[in-house]
C-alpha cells in the first residue's frame, strides 16, 4: 500500500513541515480506502466474477464502511469483448490501474482467480532501437518473417532513446491469425537472442508471459508486502486431464487458432502455479472442483456451494488482511496527524507545480523587494490576478519555495492551495488548519474547542494570532493563499471578513485569484490601496517555447523539425501557460511519422479541440456524461461513486452495450475498462484532492470546467446530471433494487440490479455516510427535486442529527444557507433559525442527539400545527425517538425557548449591510446581497438598545443595558473598542437610551437615565459627562447640530441646554407650555435647531433654546414622532393614528385634514426616499405604505414578521421591518409599491373552482367545454394550461399536501390529476354505470376522500407514495336509502361522513359501526358542508339563507347566522382558522365575503366583481394576495407551466386589513337578533368581508440568527 502505512513522522520533519519546507516528500495518500485489483482471464472465470459480485462485495464492502473505510473492486475485464481484453493498451492499464491499487488500497489490493487457463501472451507494445536491433539480426535468414514484424512496428524518432512502436488495429488490415504469427516470430527471436545473450531475462519475459502472470508477477511475488495484500484463489478441476481434449473442456484451457490445445500455454500456466506455491504459499487458496461437461455452472449444486465457498473465502479473509492493517495504522497513529496530512498534501502538489517552471523570474524578484519593504511596517496584503491558466498556482508555490531566500531569514511559510483538499475548501476549515499550524510553528497554544465551533470566533482568534506572531520577533510568517476563487465561502460572498485589512509587521499575507471574477471585485471593495494588486502576465514568446521543449525533455520525448513549426506557427509568440500545456499534451502524442494538423491558437479553443479529440476516441456520449458527472458534483467523485454513477445512467448502459450484450443476466454494470481509458486520456486534467477519508476526482483546469458546462451541461442535461447523482447518494437503486433498462441488441426492458452501492446515513454506530451527507442535498437542489429535499433532508430529524453529529453545526446551516435562496420555505427558514439557536447550547454541552433533539423540539413545537409538512413531521421524529430511548431525560411537553426579539436596526448603505441588534446582546450584521450573516457581533450580555452606522458604512457603534458601548469594524467583524458607561444608579428604573455620533468632532454622545456622556472617539476617553437630577430623569435629549447644543428635557418638563462642544451649562427651565404631562417622545428639527416632543396627554411641543410653544393637541398620548430626512415634514403618532404636519416659517403646520388610520396601536412609522411615501407599522404587525401626493391614499398592506411591528427604518428604497417580540426581519422595496397593484379577474360561469400551490393556480371547468379543467395562474393573470377530463366535471377537490386535483365527473369516474409531475392520471370507477359524481370532500389531514352520487357514498383511504400517493378502497360504501339525492358530503379522518340532501336533510354517518344520525334540517337544499380542523365541529350553509354551527360529538346544533340575500349562499364554502377557540370560521361567497375570529368593520370601499370566487379550499384563505419578491428563486410545479408567486404568508392567522375591507348593508342590520356584541363577549367569531386582494411587497423575509 501507498504512504497510508508510513509510520510516525520524525520530530524533525514535523517541524519542517511546520515552517513549510517542502524539501523530498512522497506523495501523500490521504483516502482511506480498500482498493481491489480483480485478476482473471476474461472467458474463464465468468461465474466467479459474477458470484464474487452477488455475494462477497457487498459484505466486504459493509465491513469497511462501518471501519470508516471506503472499498472498490477494479475489474478491468468486466462487460468487455475478448479483443478489448487482450489488446496491448489493456495489458498497460491493467498494470498501471494495478499499481495504483497497490499505491492507495489499505489492507489487501491485488487477487488473482486462476483456473485453467494461461490467457494469450500479448505482443509488446514497444521495443527500445537496441533490442529491436538484436531481433531484427536473429530474423535476417527469414524475410518474410523479418517483413511481417516491419509492417506491425513503425519506428518513433520522437521518443528518447527512439522506439518500435506496435501500430493500432485499425491502422492496418485485419490481423486475423497473423497476429498469432507475429507473436511466435517475435518470441522465437527474443528465444535465440537469450540464447545468445543479448537480451536480458527481463527483456526475455516480455514476450513469454500472458496478462495474468504479469499481474500476478506485480501484484505478488514482487510485491513487498506479499501475501499480506495478495490472495490467488486457484480452481482445480479434478480429472480435467482425463477430458482434455472434450469440446466443452477445450472451453476452460488455452486453445491454438487452429482450436487444438495450446500445450506451451499450459506448461507456462503449470510452471506459474509452482512459482506462487514456492515463493508465496500463503497466498495461494485452492478450491476443488469435480469435473462436470456444463463447466461452472451456479445451478449445479456442487458448483453452487463452491462459488458460495469462494466467496466466504473472500469475504474472510479481505477482512482479516483490512483488520491486520488497521492495527498497525492504529499504533502509527500520531495526535494531529490530520493536519501533516494536510501541509504534506499542499507541499507535494506545490512541488508538482513547480516541477517544470519557467519565466516570471523578475516577477519574483519585484515581489521579494516588496516583501522585503514590507517586513517592518503594517502593510496591506498583496493580492495576484491573472487570467485563468496564467500560471498563477506555479507563481505561488515558487514563490513558497524561494521566501527564504528572498526575506534573507528564518522564515515560516504556510501554504494552501485553496480547493484541492477537504480543509481548505471553506473559510472556516482553512482557518482552523492554519491556525493550528502557527500556534505548533510557534509554539503557541491551540485554538479551544469553543473558538472552532463558530467561523466567527475562528476569524477573530486568526487575526489575534497574526499579531500575537508579529510580536515574537524572530521569524517572520509569509502565509500564501492560491485560487481564493475555490474557497467556498468566498465565490459565493459579497465580502472577504476572514480577510486582516492590514498585516502587521513581519507578517506578509499574499492571494491569487482570477480576474474578471466576482472574488477579485469583492477584494478590491475590501482591500482599497491600489498598490495591493499584482498582475500576472504572460510569458514571452521565446519564455513559451522553452516552457514545451522542458515539457517534452521531462517526459523524454522531442518533435522533428516539421512538428515543431506546426507548433510554433499554431502559437504565435504565446506565453499563456495553460494553453502552451494544451498544446503539450497534444505534441507528446505525435509519433516522428504522425503528420500534424495545426492547433487551436486560444486557450478555448484548445479544449473544445481536446473535447473533440477524447470523442473521437470514445464516444461523444460517455465523455459528455463522464466529465459533466464530475463537474456537476460538488467537490468531486471518487473512482468508485463514477462508476456506480454510471451504472445507473441507462443513456449510457445503452451505447456501451450497442455492439454486444452484458455477461451476466442479473446484473448490470458499466465496464470499468472504458472509464480507465478515458481517465488515461483526460491525463492532467483531472486532479485529486482528499475530501471526506476519500481521494475525489476534479477538474483541474477552470477553462475546461467552463468548456465542459458549455458543452455537455447546456439546457436540461444539467438537472438529468444531478438527478442521477441524487439517485446514487439517496441510494434508490441499491440493496437489490432493480432499475428497468432496454439494451439495443435485446429489444425488450430488462429489470437488473446495478449493484452499486447502498447510501445509509449512518455505516455504524459511530461512522456516518458523510458522502451522502456532503453531495446528496446539492444534488436535491440542482435537480429540482424540492420536495425531496425538504422532506429527505432539510426537515429530516435522523439527517439533522447525523449531520450535526458527524460534522458540525455550522456544516448543517451551510447545507441551509446553500437551498435557502433556491426555495421559498418558511418552514425551512424556522428549522434553519432553530438550528441557529441550539449553537450554545452544542457549544456547551457537545452535539448529542438527545440535546439535538430537545432543543429543536423545544422551538420547534411551536409551529408543528401551522407548518405540518416539515416541522410536524420532524417533531413527530422527535417524539418518537423520545418514546424509545431506553436513557431518562427531559422531554418538552410543549415549546418554550422562544428566539429574541430585535431591538435596534441601522443600515450601512455604502457597504450593502443591515445591523441589528437583539435583546439577548448579539449584534448581527446582514449582507443584503447575498442574504445571510457576514459577522456576529458577541460581545454585549444584555439587550443592545442603540445602534448607530457611521465612518462611511465600516464602522458601528452599539449601546446595551449592560452599560457598555462598543464599537465594531463592520468590515473585519473585529470589537475595536469597549467603553464602560454605567450609566443611572438605579438599574430598576426605565431609562432612555440614545446614541449621537458627531464625526466632525470625533464625539459620541451616549443617554442612559440620569447621565448624558460625551465620549473621545479616537482615544475612547470621556470628554465630559451632564449629570441629571436622580428623581428626575432625561425622556428625551437632542444634539442640535447647527448651534452646537445639546437639549434635554426631564420627565418632570425641565428643559436643560448645554454646549455640545465642552458641556457647559447654557440654560435651565421648566417647560411653558405643558404642565402636568410626561413627555413619551421626541425628535430632532436639525434645520430649525429645535426638538419637538411628544408627552403623556396628547400635547405636541416645540422646544428650542429659550423658549417652547405647543404645536399641536392630539386626542391620545403620542406614541412616535418621526421627522423626514430634509426636516420639511413631521409624522406625530397616537393611538391608532398618525397625524402629517407641513414645515413653514413658524415649525409645523398640520398637512392633511383627515389622520391615517390603523387598526390598532401604530408602533412606528418611517417616511420615504422622496417624502411622497410614509409606511406606518402597528401592533397588529401590519405595516400600510401611504401616498403623500395623493392625500394619504392607503397603497399597500404589508404583512409583518407574526409580531407588533415596533420597527422600521429605511435605508435607499429599502425598508426593514422588525418587532421586540420576533427573531425575524423583513427587507421591502419601496420602488415596487409605488402604485395599487390589482389581480387579473378570470371568467368562470361554473361555481366550481378549486385552488393549489397556496393560492398561485386556479382550476375551474372551461368556458365552452366543460370536459376540461382550466389552469389559471393567478401570478401571470392568464390562462395557462388545461387538463383534458372527457367527460362533463361536477366538482372538484384539491389536496394541497399531496398536490393531486380530484375531477368528479357526469360519468360517475373520479380522475385524479398529479399537480407537480407528469406522473399518469390516476382513475376511480363509479360504483355504478351511468351514475354522476355529485360532490366529494377530502378530510383535513388529506387521508380520507368521500364521494357522493345521488345516493351513494364511497369513503376512500389516501396514503403517502413515492412517487404519488396511493389512493386505496373503497373501505366503505353506503347508500342513503333516501328519495332525494345528496346535496354535500365532508368525511371526517374517523371513516364519519356528514352528508346534506337536496330537500334539506343533514346526516352524520358513522361508517365503522353502521350507524347514522340525523342531524336538525335546513329548510332547503344544503349548498355547502364543511368540517372544523380538530372534527369536533362542523358548519352547514343551505339555499335558506341559514348557517349552521354543529357539535359533531354531541350531534346538535350550537349556532345559527341567517343572511337576509338569499342568494349569496347559493355557492358557499367554509375555511376555519386554526387558532380560535372554539375553531373559527371563515365563508367565502360570490362577493369574497369572510368570517373570522379577529377582525372588526370597517367603512364601506368600492365594490369587487360580482363573482371573484365562489369556493376555496380551507387552506387557501387569505393567500390569493401575489406579492413580488426580490432576491427570491421563483418556483412552480412541472405540470403547471406559469410562473408561480412565492408568498411570505403567516399561515396561522387570515388578517383582517382595513383598506381591504367593506360591509354590505344587510350585514350592518345584525342576524336574526343576535347582535355582534354578543357574538364578540361570547368569543363567537364576528363577521367582516374581504374586499380585494393586496400586493405583498416583500424584498426579503431574513431572519435573524441570535
Amino acid at each position: 500500500m501507498g504512504s497510508m502505512s508510513m509510520g510516525p513522522l520524525s520530530p524533525g520533519l514535523r517541524q519542517r513541515l511546520l515552517q513549510g519546507q517542502a524539501g523530498s516528500l512522497p506523495e501523500p495518500s490521504a483516502s482511506r480506502a480498500v482498493v481491489i485489483f480483480i485478476s482473471s482471464n476474461i472467458s474463464d472465470m465468468d461465474a466467479e466474477r459474477e458470484a464474487l459480485e452477488c455475494m462477497a462485495y457487498p459484505e466486504v464492502q459493509s465491513f469497511c464502511r462501518k471501519h470508516g473505510l471506503t472499498f472498490e473492486v477494479v475489474d478491468l475485464r468486466w462487460g468487455i469483448r475478448d479483443t478489448q481484453a487482450t489488446d496491448h493498451l489493456t495489458t498497460e492499464l491493467c498494470l498501471e490501474e494495478l499499481d495504483r491499487c497497490q499505491k492507495t488500497s489499505i489492507g489487501p489490493a491485488f487477487v488473482a482467480l486462476l483456473g485453467d487457463q494461461y490467457g494469450p501472451c500479448p505482443v509488446p507494445a514497444r521495443i527500445e532501437e537496441k533490442e529491436w536491433d538484436v531481433l531484427r539480426a536473429q530474423l535476417t535468414s527469414r524475410p518474410e518473417d523479418l517483413e511481417l514484424v516491419a509492417r506491425y512496428f513503425r519506428r518513433d524518432d520522437n521518443t528518447i532513446p527512439p522506439t518500435y512502436i506496435l501500430q493500432p488495429p485499425g491502422s492496418m488490415e485485419a490481423r486475423g491469425p497473423e497476429e498469432a504469427t507475429l507473436t511466435s516470430i517475435l518470441r522465437a527471436g527474443a528465444q535465440e537472442a537469450w540464447r545468445q545473450g543479448l537480451i536480458s531475462q527481463e527483456q526475455w519475459t516480455c514476450y513469454h508471459r500472458s496478462v495474468i502472470e504479469w499481474e500476478i508477477e506485480q501484484g505478488l511475488l514482487s510485491s513487498a508486502r506479499g501475501d499480506q495484500g495478495a490472495t490467488i484463489f486457484l480452481r482445480d478441476v479434478q480429472d480435467l486431464s482425463k477430458h482434455i481434449l472434450d469440446d466443452c473442456s477445450l472451453k476452460m484451457v488455452d486453445r491454438l487458432a487452429d482450436g487444438c490445445l495450446d500445450t506451451n500455454a499450459q506448461s507456462l500456466l503449470s510452471g506459474l502455479k509452482g512459482r506462487i506455491l514456492d515463493a508465496q504459499p500463503g497466498a495461494l487458496k485452492s478450491h476443488c472442483l469435480p469435473w462436470t461437461r456444463d463447466l461452472v455452472n451456479p445451478k449445479n449444486k456442487a458448483h453452487a456451494r463452491y462459488l458460495k465457498e469462494l466467496s466466504e473465502q473472500f469475504v474472510a479473509r479481505t477482512n482479516h488482511q483490512v483488520l491486520e492493517q488497521l492495527r498497525e495504522l492504529e499504533l502509527a497513529r500520531q495526535e494531529l496527524g490530520w493536519l501533516y496530512q494536510e501541509i504534506r498534501h499542499h507541499l507535494w502538489q506545490s512541488t508538482e507545480s513547480t516541477r517544470i517552471f519557467c519565466g516570471h523570474q523578475e516577477f519574483l524578484a519585484q515581489l521579494g523587494q516588496q516583501l522585503r519593504q514590507d517586513e517592518n511596517r503594517p502593510h496591506t496584503p498583496l493580492v495576484l490576478y491573472g487570467p485563468p491558466g496564467i500560471g498563477k498556482t506555479s507563481l505561488m508555490c515558487k514563490l513558497a519555495q524561494q521566501v527564504p531566500r528572498l526575506l534573507g531569514h528564518k522564515t515560516v511559510v504556510i501554504l494552501r492551495l485553496l480547493g484541492t483538499s477537504k480543509m481548505s475548501l471553506d473559510a472556516r476549515s482553512l482557518l482552523h488548519s492554519v491556525s493550528f499550524q502557527l500556534c505548533l510553528a510557534y509554539g503557541l497554544p491551540l485554538p479551544p474547542t469553543q473558538v472552532l465551533e463558530a467561523h466567527t470566533r475562528v476569524g477573530h482568534f486568526f487575526h489575534t494570532l497574526l499579531h500575537t506572531v508579529s510580536q515574537r520577533n524572530f521569524e517572520s510568517l509569509v502565509l500564501l493563499l492560491d485560487s481564493v476563487d475555490d474557497l467556498d465561502s468566498t465565490c459565493h460572498s459579497q465580502r472577504v471578513s476572514w480577510l486582516p485589512l492590514k498585516c502587521p509587521p513581519r507578517v506578509h499575507l499574499i492571494l491569487s485569484t482570477c480576474s474578471g471574477q466576482q472574488v477579485l471585485h469583492t477584494l478590491q471593495q475590501t482591500l482599497k490601496d491600489p498598490c495591493a494588486y499584482w498582475e500576472v502576465k504572460a510569458l514571452s514568446g521565446s519564455q513559451g517555447q522553452e516552457f514545451i521543449q522542458l515539457l517534452l525533455a521531462a517526459e523524454r520525448r522531442t518533435l522533428s523539425p516539421g512538428q515543431r513549426d506546426v507548433l510554433w506557427a499554431s502559437l504565435p509568440e504565446c506565453g499563456h501557460p495553460g494553453r502552451l500545456r494544451l498544446a503539450f499534451e497534444e505534441a507528446r502524442k505525435w509519433a516522428s511519422f504522425t503528420v500534424p494538423v495545426p492547433l487551436a491558437t486560444t486557450a478555448e479553443e484548445a479544449t473544445h479541440q481536446l473535447c473533440i479529440r477524447l470523442e473521437e476516441t470514445h464516444g461523444q456520449l460517455l465523455v459528455a456524461h463522464v466529465l459533466g458527472y464530475i463537474v456537476c458534483s460538488r467537490y468531486g467523485l471518487s473512482e468508485a461513486e463514477l462508476k456506480d454513477v454510471l451504472s445507473l445512467d441507462d443513456e449510457v448502459l445503452q451505447a456501451v452495450y450497442r455492439d454486444w450484450t452484458p455477461p451476466s443476466k442479473e446484473l448490470l454494470r458499466f465496464p470499468p475498462l472504458l472509464w480507465v481509458r478515458l481517465r488515461r486520456d483526460l491525463g492532467h486534467c483531472l486532479t485529486r484532492k482528499p475530501v471526506d477519508g476519500c481521494m475525489l476526482l476534479a477538474i483541474a483546469q477552470r477553462q475546461l470546467s467552463q468548456v465542459i458546462q458549455v458543452r455537455y451541461l447546456s439546457g436540461p442535461e444539467r438537472a438529468k446530471r444531478h438527478g442521477v447523482l441524487a439517485d446514487f447518494f439517496s441510494g434508490a437503486w441499491s440493496q437489490g433494487t432493480k432499475k428497468r433498462v432496454t439494451l439495443p441488441l435485446v429489444g425488450k426492458p430488462l429489470n437488473l440490479d446495478r449493484k452499486v452501492a447502498p447510501q445509509p446515513l449512518w455505516f455504524s454506530g459511530t461512522v456516518a455516510n458523510r458522502r451522502k451527507l456532503t453531495e446528496l442535498p446539492f444534488h436535491l437542489l440542482h435537480a429540482g427535486r424540492m420536495e425531496e429535499l425538504k422532506q429527505e433532508v432539510l426537515g429530516n430529524m435522523n439527517w439533522i442529527c447525523c449531520r450535526g453529529i458527524s460534522g458540525s453545526i455550522e456544516e448543517l446551516l451551510d447545507d441551509f444557507d446553500m437551498c435557502a435562496p433556491h426555495m421559498d420555505s418558511p418552514e425551512v427558514g424556522l428549522v434553519r433559525e432553530a438550528l441557529q439557536l441550539c449553537r450554545p447550547a452544542v457549544e456547551l454541552r457537545g452535539m448529542e442527539r438527545s440535546i439535538l433533539y430537545t432543543e429543536l423540539l423545544a422551538r420547534l413545537l411551536f409551529f408543528a400545527t401551522s407548518h405540518p409538512a416539515i416541522i410536524g413531521q420532524m417533531c413527530q421524529q422527535a417524539q418518537s425517538w423520545f418514546r424509545t430511548c431506553p436513557y431518562p431525560m427531559l422531554v418538552p411537553l410543549a415549546g418554550f425557548l422562544q428566539p429574541p426579539g430585535i431591538s435596534a436596526v441601522a443600515w450601512s448603505l455604502e457597504e450593502k449591510l443591515l445591523v441589528v441588534g437583539t435583546q439577548d446582546g448579539a449584534v448581527v450584521v446582514w449582507g443584503v446581497e447575498e442574504q445571510q450573516v457576514v459577522h456576529a457581533l458577541m460581545g454585549h450580555t444584555a439587550e443592545v438598545r442603540c445602534v448607530r452606522v457611521f465612518a462611511e458604512g465600516t464602522l458601528a457603534i452599539s449601546a446595551s443595558k449592560d452599560h457598555t458601548l462598543r464599537l465594531w469594524s463592520l468590515l473585519s467583524g473585529q470589537e475595536k473598542v469597549t467603553i464602560l458607561d454605567r450609566g443611572s444608579s438605579d438599574s430598576t428604573e426605565p431609562q432612555s437610551w440614545d446614541l449621537h455620533v458627531d464625526e466632525i468632532n470625533r464625539l459620541i454622545y451616549s443617554t442612559s437615565g440620569t447621565k448624558i456622556s460625551v465620549w473621545n472617539l479616537e482615544t475612547s476617553k470621556l470628554a465630559f459627562c451632564m449629570a441629571g437630577d436622580a428623581s428626575d430623569p432625561w425622556a428625551c435629549v437632542a444634539v442640535l447640530a447647527a448651534r452646537s447644543l445639546l437639549l434635554a428635557v426631564s420627565k418632570g418638563g425641565t428643559v436643560s441646554v448645554w454646549s455640545s462642544a465642552t458641556g457647559k451649562l447654557q440654560e435651565k427651565r421648566q417647560l411653558a407650555c405643558i404642565t402636568g404631562e410626561t413627555p413619551t417622545c421626541a425628535v430632532s428639527v436639525q434645520t430649525q435647531a429645535k426638538l419637538v416632543a411628544g408627552f403623556s396627554s396628547g400635547s405636541v411641543a416645540v422646544v428650542s433654546g429659550g423658549e417652547d410653544r405647543l404645536l399641536e393637541k392630539l386626542p391620545e398620548a403620542v406614541g412616535l414622532l418621526v421627522v423626514s430626512e430634509d426636516d420639511s415634514l413631521l409624522a406625530a403618532g397616537f393611538g391608532r393614528s398618525v397625524r402629517i404636519f407641513l414645515a413653514d416659517s413658524q415649525g409645523f403646520h398640520q398637512f392633511m385634514a383627515t389622520d391615517l388610520e390603523h387598526e390598532d396601536v401604530v408602533e412606528t412609522a418611517v417616511w420615504g426616499p422622496e417624502n411622497n411615501l410614509i409606511i406606518t407599522g402597528s401592533r397588529d404587525a401590519l405595516i400600510q405604505v401611504w401616498s403623500l401626493s395623493d392625500q394619504g391614499t392607503l397603497l399597500h398592506v404589508l404583512e409583518g414578521v407574526g409580531a407588533p411591528a415596533s420597527l422600521l427604518v429605511r435605508g435607499g428604497t429599502l425598508v426593514v421591518s422588525a418587532s421586540w417580540k420576533s427573531s425575524s426581519f423583513k427587507i421591502w422595496d419601496l420602488t415596487s409599491i409605488q402604485k395599487l397593484w390589482s389581480p387579473a379577474p378570470f371568467l368562470d360561469r361554473t361555481g366550481l373552482t378549486a385552488v393549489s400551490h397556496h393560492g398561485s393556480y386556479v382550476y375551474f371547468p372551461k368556458v365552452g367545454d366543460k370536459n376540461k379543467v382550466t389552469i389559471w395562474d393567478v401570478a401571470e393573470g392568464k390562462e395557462q394550461d388545461s387538463l383534458d377530463t372527457s367527460n362533463e366535471v361536477r366538482c372538484l377537490e384539491v389536496a394541497e399536501q399531496a398536490k393531486l386535483l380530484f375531477t368528479g365527473l357526469v360519468s360517475g369516474i373520479v380522475l385524479v390529476f398529479p399537480l407537480n409531475s407528469r406522473q399518469d392520471v390516476l382513475c376511480i370507477p363509479p360504483p355504478e354505470a351511468r351514475k354522476a359524481v355529485n360532490c366529494m370532500s377530502l378530510s383535513k389531514r388529506e387521508d380520507r376522500l368521500a364521494i357522493a352520487y345521488d345516493n351513494i357514498v364511497l369513503v376512500l383511504d389516501i396514503s403517502p407514495g413515492d412517487p404519488c400517493p396511493t389512493i386505496e378502497g373503497p373501505t366503505y360504501t353506503f347508500y342513503t336509502q333516501l328519495p332525494e339525492t345528496i346535496a354535500g358530503v365532508a368525511v371526517l379522518a374517523d371513516y364519519r361522513v356528514l352528508y346534506g340532501m337536496t330537500a334539506g336533510g343533514l346526516f352524520l354517518y358513522d361508517c365503522a359501526r353502521s350507524k347514522v344520525f340525523p342531524l336538525e334540517a335546513h329548510g332547503s337544499r344544503v349548498s355547502c358542508l364543511d368540517i372544523s380542523h380538530g372534527e369536533q365541529l362542523a358548519v352547514s350553509g343551505a339555499e335558506d339563507a341559514l348557517l349552521c354551527l354543529w357539535d359533531l360529538q354531541a350531534c346538535r346544533g350550537i349556532l345559527e347566522m341567517s343572511y337576509e340575500a338569499p342568494s349569496w349562499l347559493s355557492s358557499l364554502s367554509m375555511l376555519w382558522s386554526t387558532e380560535s377557540s372554539p375553531p373559527a370560521m371563515v365563508s367565502w361567497l360570490p362577493q369574497a365575503m369572510a368570517i373570522s375570529s379577529e377582525s372588526a368593520f370597517s367603512a364601506p370601499q368600492p365594490e369587487l366583481p360580482r363573482k371573484t370566487l365562489s369556493r376555496i379550499s380551507r387552506r387557501q384563505c387569505g393567500w390569493l394576495r401575489p406579492g413580488r419578491e426580490k432576491s427570491r428563486l421563483r418556483q412552480r410545479p412541472p405540470r403547471l407551466q406559469g410562473q408561480q408567486l412565492q408568498r411570505e404568508r403567516n399561515r396561522n392567522q387570515i388578517k383582517a386589513h382595513r383598506s381591504a375591507l367593506y360591509c354590505e348593508s344587510p350585514l350592518r342590520q345584525g342576524m336574526q337578533g343576535l347582535a355582534l356584541t354578543q357574538l364578540l363577549e361570547a368569543n363567537w367569531p364576528s363577521l367582516l368581508v374581504l374586499c380585494r386582494p393586496q400586493a405583498n411587497h416583500l424584498t426579503n423575509h431574513l431572519s435573524l440568527f441570535c
